[in-house]
This record gives C-alpha cells, structure tokens and sequence, in this order.
C-alpha cells in the first residue's frame, strides 16, 4: 500500500521565536530533504512527526497520512520509522534479536526466527542472526538497524543524518540501499542532512531551514 505524508501548515516555535514553517506534502516512495545550519530546527520538526516534541515548544499544524492526522495518536501508534546517525543496536542481543525486537507480537513460533532469517537474506547478512553487534563492520550495522526498523513496518521513514558517520562508500551504499527500500514499499520519506550530495541522490524536493 502506497502512503502520502502531507506536513499542513505546520508551525513551531520556541520562547516566542519561530522556528519551523513548512507546508508540504511527500508522496509514495519520495524523499523531502530538510537542510539548514545546527540549531536551526531539523530534528525538531522530526520530534513533532513522531510525537516527542519538549513541551517547551509551542506547535500547530497536522502531520496527515492519507488523510488522517497523526498528530491525535500517542508515538507508538503512528507507525513513523525513525533513523539516527548512530545505530543503536542494543549490544546485549545478538544480530537476531536486535531484528525481533521489530517485529509484531502477532508473529509467533518458528514464524518468527524464519522471517529474521529472509530479513537477513534481504540485506545480504545471511546466517548474521547469533552474531554480535560489536562484530559488524559499521555498514552492516547500519543494514541491521535499517531492517529492524523495516520489520516494525511502518508507514513513513524519518532519516536523522543517518548516513554522516559512515564513509563514503558505505555511505553511497546505504544511502542507495535506502532509498530504493523506501521506494518499494511506498513510504515518504523525510531527510535530515547537512550533507548536499545526500539530497542530490534522493532527487526529491528540498526544504531549507534558517537560523
């Protein structure tokens, strides 16, 4: 199923500064890149998407996907995958466990270790499920946390500089392997990045922001 995100005249603000005005919709499988200096309000308008915005923020506006707005639900009903620049593997699970923490109490039994094994598969980590975290290279950490959060399934894909860590070549790796992920499954995506060549390979719409 396809999914359309439209951020509608969304405002924040702080301390009676605004800080974030946007008004724009991201289609199925699209990437709206979001750019600005430190301090300029990216993450923040990715904390009031998935809903853990301070409330020392002031903020108006919907967050709608196909339609509805999620603004009315708690966090853990907004289906909003999220991406960091760390991993954040937990280190006391092994590589499998890390991807069962993804998925749906709703899948049981031996479902569950044979849809870890075709995630695995997928990400070309076959046989990676009784491996330690620490034993990834940093690029197949990052595979492993972009499949954890993909098991979960969500709706729509936050990326919070989620590839500045990484080097140039496991980061064009990632980054493509992202991007076409997101265009499979028809989620928009929302790009926090300090990093131009970033946006250039979403080819999508680009937002500043000012500080």
């Amino acid at each position: 199923m396809s999914h359309e995100l439209h951020l509608d005249n969304i405002r924040i603000s702080k301390d009676g500064r605004e800080l974030i005005a946007i008004d724009q919709t991201v289609a199925a499988g699209e990437v709206l890149s979001v750019m600005g200096p430190s301090g300029a309000g990216k993450s923040t308008l990715l904390n009031y998407i998935i809903g853990t915005l301070p409330s020392n923020f002031k903020a108006t506006g919907a967050v709608l996907l196909n339609g509805a707005n999620l603004c009315v639900l708690p966090s853990n009903q907004r289906q909003v995958g999220i991406l960091f620049q760390d991993d954040l593997l937990f280190p006391h699970m092994s590589v499998g466990q890390n991807l069962a923490f993804g998925l749906s109490a709703d899948i049981r039994g031996a479902d569950r270790p044979a849809r870890i094994d075709q995630a695995l598969t997928e990400i070309g980590l076959e046989g990676f499920a009784d491996r330690d975290p620490e034993t990834l290279s940093g690029g197949q950490k990052a595979r492993v946390a972009l499949m954890r959060m993909l098991l979960s399934e969500p709706r729509v894909l936050l990326l919070d500089e989620a590839f500045s860590r990484l080097d140039t070549e496991r980061r064009d790796q990632i980054r493509t392997l992202v991007f076409d992920t997101a265009r499979a499954r028809q989620l928009p995506v929302i790009m926090v990045t300090h990093d131009r060549a970033d946006a250039d390979a979403a080819g999508g719409p680009v937002f500043y922001l000012t500080d």
